[in-house]
């Protein structure tokens, strides 16, 4: 078959990688280099040339086997890294890391708080309770609906639990209060975060994230078209037309392995059911600056962490979140390196590396409905949908949509069945 996969994220990449082996695949990509949020830069910094990722940067093989089974068999090399979080707040000034007893307390001023003793307390009780939510089938209540009816304090909400969930999810920590309850517990107890020890190995791609979008297009037979936009698509009977600045070019088959929302504005023909799932699926911008201002990490020096989340005075803000890089990839540079989202106003213009624009999904009920009717869209009128979306959003979530969507095509070719207007084969 001949196949035009649409976007080159974690899931155009995959999808074309599996694709690719048994079928002709052409990749399209409107960046002038593929991996989508796989982005490393090549930067000078203390008079070195230093490789450093500003979007995907840490995997761990239990929560990643697709990943790491990729990885494994493009022989992409990893290294350990730590996940330390750390928290800065404007509003009550509070500084803390949770990496170690001294870092916790590297205000010593805490040991002696009531307020922050309730934060651990509710913390524990939280790492109890919540995995009850899991026990009901139904999709639950919010998380500000949980956290009002058991009664959290507001040190635990607003400076731990809020702030960690705005990292994860680059989410301003507002628009949290709407966050699935039951979503949220079941990623943290799928990652064993609901516990204090026997946490999961991180780790990150050595030579930065884009070592393995380097591998794979050493080894694949896809046609790569980059810097091509595609301005739309045309969906007929018997194949598929897709439109870029140098005409049309026919296919057997199309995968749509970009954004929901970027997806549907191509398809003009979109059916209900199509416009219904995928305009559930709503994505937010964020400004994202590489740079070595060390004022965007904590103030205390003890609670530099490989994430720094950072708690606005305006709780309307963007999330706020900084990457200690240096940390996270092992760089080893006398200024620190850090990816820092969302306020680049704070940052000293001289200090700038890097600025880019991501967009990351946006996480409520509407969307968890509109995943579970994943199979309702693939395969109608030879068009099927790939992206991390269909998950939590992560880099697995992204390679495990393309393998579902892979599978299901090399079943068609099996069974020499093309469906038009169904959803797919049983």
């Amino acid at each position: 078959m001949r196949i035009a996969v649409i976007g080159s994220g974690i899931a155009g990449l995959a999808s074309a990688w599996w694709l690719g082996k048994r079928h002709e695949v052409t990749l399209f990509e409107a960046n002038d280099y593929l991996g989508g949020h796989t982005h490393t830069h090549l930067v000078q910094v203390d008079g070195r040339l230093q490789s450093v990722d500003t979007g995907f940067i840490v995997f761990n093989p239990l929560h990643y086997p697709l990943l790491t089974g990729l990885f494994k068999e493009l022989g992409v090399a990893s290294q350990p890294t730590t996940m330390s979080f750390s928290v800065h707040s404007e509003r009550s000034g509070l500084e803390y890391s949770a990496t170690s007893m001294d870092t916790l307390f590297c205000q010593r001023r805490n040991l002696a708080s009531p307020r922050f003793w309730g934060m651990l307390r509710d913390l524990r009780r939280f790492y109890r309770e919540a995995p009850k939510l899991l026990l009901s089938g139904d999709e639950g209540p919010s998380l500000g609906e949980f956290l009002d009816a058991g009664r959290y304090g507001g040190a635990f909400i607003q400076e731990h639990l809020l702030p960690m969930a705005s990292a994860l999810w680059s989410a301003p920590i507002a628009s949290l209060a709407h966050f699935p309850a039951r979503y949220l517990v079941q990623f943290m107890a799928n990652h064993q975060m609901l516990q204090v020890s026997g946490r999961p190995e991180w780790r990150v791609v050595t030579g930065g994230s884009a070592r393995y979008v380097d591998a794979i297009r050493r080894r694949w037979r896809v046609r790569e078209r980059l810097e091509t936009r595609v301005l739309g698509v045309e969906r007929h009977e018997h194949g598929v037309r897709v439109l870029t600045a140098e005409g049309l070019e026919g296919f057997d088959q199309m995968v749509l392995a970009c954004h929901s929302d970027q997806a549907l504005a191509l398809l003009s023909d979109a059916d209900p059911i199509e416009r219904s799932v995928l305009s559930a699926i709503r994505y937010q911008p964020n400004e994202v600056v590489l740079h070595t201002d060390a004022s965007l990490l904590p103030r205390n020096r003890k609670a530099w962490a490989a994430w720094n989340a950072h708690v606005p005075r305006d709780p309307m803000a963007p999330c706020s979140v900084s990457y200690y890089m240096n940390a996270l990839q092992g760089i080893d540079t006398p200024s620190p390196l850090v990816v820092t989202l969302n306020r680049t106003e704070a940052i000293a213009p001289d200090k700038i590396l890097r600025t880019l624009h991501y967009a990351h999904p946006v996480h409520d009920h509407e969307m968890v409905r509109a995943q579970a009717r994943w199979s309702e869209v693939q395969g109608r009128r030879r068009t099927w949908f790939a992206g991390a979306y269909w998950g939590w959003g992560f880099h697995e979530d992204g390679i495990r949509s393309a393998c579902r969507v892979a599978d299901a095509l090399h079943l068609l070719e099996a069974e020499a069945y093309w469906p038009l207007s169904q959803g797919m084969p049983a």
